[in-house]
């Protein structure tokens, strides 16, 4: 499944900051491409808390986005 972003909600905004929450049936998120439909809300340091697998094996895991050129958008485990 791909990414979907009404799974996709802020928690808290400030100083330049988002602290986000995501929520998915997908087994990863931190494949090259996963939130690039995301490029435009995403920005380098913000970080994301997602519950991934929520169908199956669910687990909680922090990722911090390393990286948005614009069009691509890369995320990396905290």
């Amino acid at each position: 499944m791909a990414f979907q972003p009404n799974d996709l909600s802020v928690l808290a905004y400030a100083n330049n900051f988002t602290l986000w929450h995501f929520t998915t049936v997908d087994n990863a998120v931190d494949g090259a491409g996963y939130f690039d439909s995301a490029v435009d809300m995403l920005r380098t340091n913000d970080l994301i808390i997602t519950n991934v697998d929520t169908d199956g094996v669910p687990t909680t895991t922090f990722y911090i986005v390393t990286g948005n050129d614009g069009s691509t958008v890369s995320v990396a485990a905290y």
